[in-house]
């Protein structure tokens, strides 16, 4: 499970990739097209085939459901002790959808548009076509489901607005969106379960992908609680595991969200595509303390009605509604009066960088500005605004002790999502035959930044539209035959001695402190800002934390029973070698582009400069066990020309 320092100092180039299924030709058939041409399984050849889903969040829970619904016999794995525990459930403010209702100028074109405008150019059109097209179909089917969504007074759904968008598109349940879609599929897989066509594994973590003769067959797992490894098989394997955002310790995702499985995935054949483009939030509450564990997401819908300020003064000490209006500075409806507070997030996290460095920020440290609603109380009265955010500022007030009703927000960036993960193509396929990749564990849709209100509209895209019309292309060469036992002994005992490589350290520092070390790094030289000098920094010490790592980690308890201590011990040995890559990946690409700024590449005004003739690829990279090996693929756009992103 070591590597040597040098491993990743250098990269090699590859043959290029390409996506060989999207259809070519109109945008607006292909996603039809595909489908009509995509082979089926006879309903009764589906009950003789199985497909293991790791995963139940939105992607792998719907995914899993539908599966089922078709026939398909489905193993699902999860880590929680519940599906419902998945980190879809913390996702707060809606969903993105080109219905219209609001009457305001949307369509599937403009979301198409906005989508591959707010990846920076850096996304596939066929992919981010498709999720535009399908969007009308999930709320139509959560609505089926009972998913609660917002209604005005007359009954029809509610919409709101949120970055990047000019138009109202984004369906939401409170700020409780999240969980709501969560409960609906669900359901849907608890009925499935009940039917018999799948087969719920929790407290179950997936940490091997069994390959045999090329292809994927099945995963080995640890059970949390007994602690045995064993192994599943099946003719065909989903990954629907999320993003890597913990690598950098601090971020909004739940401790639990790791790289695990995709990393375990890359290491046995799948490529790794733009590992550099992760995405900081902009509307966090501010890091409180030096062993904080995690940070709290405080919903983007928020800047719809939340008026984002600092002092004009640097250091004024004043409490904020002190300060008079002229003295204040709405620095996004200054600097980008087209959109103003609802300017996408990647641009909206470094202008707050910007004025906290300037001395402006608020707070303790000076790392936050005000998220204002006095404005918007104001004028709708107290009681629409608790409508709208009500548990949202209960959440603020809890964690903080502060009444956003009296004084403002405090917020800060902070990671939140990742746009890399594995490659697939435009059947979701990656680059190990039978290992599909689903949601946030892939690449596919956002390009170098995803506007708010996407993540949940890929995942249930995937979950219950994508996937279940193109995996029968696959499948319908199955059976493929029994496994040879060596294939998945080889896998277990190579499970086995990394768990007996890490007990065996028994050194003098824990897992956590690890990861809080590394995170600080990441944060500092491949965070909101990278530049030469700070990435080959954290290229040349992240080895070094790496081989401390497997001198000096303990890990208390033993292999056979319930370890927490072990769980994160394994997770963060992965998250040590993905950061190697993700500062590689940002090495080598040096223009700026979305979630990934470039000290060295930005234009007069400070905004990310891109370089089109360079860079516009996908950067998928192939492990070799060494220095990696990077393949390209290509972008073609036809129907959306890159252009000069400007939000002002």
């Amino acid at each position: 499970m070591t590597m040597s320092c040098s491993d990743y100092t250098n990269y090699s180039e590859g043959e290029p990739i390409a996506d060989t299924r999207a259809p070519d030709g109109p945008l607006e058939t292909r996603w039809e097209r595909r489908r009509f041409a995509a082979r089926l399984v006879n309903p009764a050849n589906r009950r003789k085939l199985t497909v293991i889903v790791v995963g139940t969040g939105l992607a792998g829970g719907s995914a899993a459901a539908t599966l089922g619904e078709l026939g398909y016999n489905v193993l699902s794995f999860c880590y929680q002790d519940s599906p419902r525990r998945a980190h879809s459930i913390a996702a707060q403010g809606g969903i993105n959808a080109a219905k219209n209702y609001a009457g305001d100028g949307d369509s599937v074109h403009r979301l198409f548009h906005d989508t591959v405008k707010g990846g920076d150019f850096r996304s596939r059109e066929s992919n981010v076509h498709r999720l535009a097209q399908v969007s009308t179909q999930i709320i139509d089917q959560c609505v089926a489901q009972g998913v609660p969504f917002a209604r005005e007074y007359g009954g029809l759904l509610d919409t709101r607005s949120f970055g990047g968008a000019q138009v109202s598109r984004t369906f939401y349940a409170r700020g409780q969106t999240g969980q709501q879609l969560l409960l609906g599929a669900y359901q849907a897989l608890s009925r499935q379960i009940h039917a018999g066509t799948v087969r719920m594994h929790p407290r179950t973590e997936m940490l091997d992908l069994v390959v045999d003769d090329g292809r994927a067959r099945g995963v080995v797992v640890r059970d949390l609680v007994s602690g045995e490894v064993s192994t599943h098989l099946a003719d065909a394997v989903v990954l629907a595991t999320g993003g890597y955002g913990n690598v950098f310790h601090l971020s909004t995702n739940a401790k639990g969200c790791n790289t695990t499985a995709i990393w375990r995935a890359h290491k046995k054949g799948a490529l790794f595509a733009n590992p550099c483009y992760t995405q900081i939030h902009p509307t966090c509450i501010p890091v409180s303390g030096e062993h904080q564990s995690k940070l709290t997401l405080m919903s983007e819908s928020l800047r719809n009605d939340g008026r984002v300020w600092v002092p004009e003064r640097a250091g004024d000490p004043r409490a904020p509604r002190d300060i008079p209006e002229q003295e204040r500075d709405y620095y996004l409806e200054r600097l980008y009066p087209g959109f103003g507070n609802l300017v996408p997030r990647d641009i909206a996290s470094r202008a707050a960088k910007t004025v906290c460095d300037a001395g402006r920020g608020v707070g303790p440290g000076g790392l936050g500005v005000y998220l204002d609603f006095a404005e918007a109380i104001e004028r709708l009265g107290r009681d629409t605004v608790s409508a709208r955010y009500g548990n949202l500022f209960e959440m603020y007030q809890r964690i903080t002790d502060e009444d956003p009703y009296e004084v403002p927000m405090r917020i800060y960036p902070a990671v939140h999502y990742t746009m890399g993960g594995l490659w697939v193509d435009y059947d979701l396929r990656s680059t190990i035959p039978g290992l599909f990749v689903i949601g946030e564990a892939n690449f596919s849709d956002h390009g170098a930044n995803r506007l708010g209100a996407s993540a949940l509209m890929q995942g249930l895209a995937d979950g219950y539209f994508v996937l279940p019309a193109v995996i029968g292309d696959y499948l319908a060469d199955g059976p493929f035959g029994p496994v040879p036992p060596t294939a998945v002994e080889d896998a277990e005992d190579e499970v086995r001695q990394g768990i007996a490589a890490l007990l065996a350290v028994d050194g003098d520092r824990t897992a956590e402190s690890f990861h809080r070390e590394l995170g600080r790094l990441m944060w500092e030289l491949c965070g909101m800002e990278r530049s030469e000098e700070g990435l080959r920094k954290a290229l040349e010490q992240i080895p070094q934390l790496r081989g401390e790592f497997w001198r000096r980690v303990k890990v208390t308890g033993a292999g056979g029973q319930l370890n927490q201590e072990l769980e994160k011990a394994g997770r963060v040995a992965d998250f040590l070698e993905l950061a190697e890559l993700m500062c590689l990946d940002a090495l080598h690409r040096t223009e700026s582009c979305g979630g990934h700024f470039r000290v060295e590449s930005q234009t007069a005004e400070g905004d990310a400069r891109r370089d089109d003739d360079a860079f516009s690829y996908v950067a998928a990279w192939e492990h070799t066990g060494g220095a990696p090996v990077l393949h390209r693929e290509h972008l073609e756009f036809t129907a959306v020309r890159p252009s000069v992103r400007s939000y002002k």
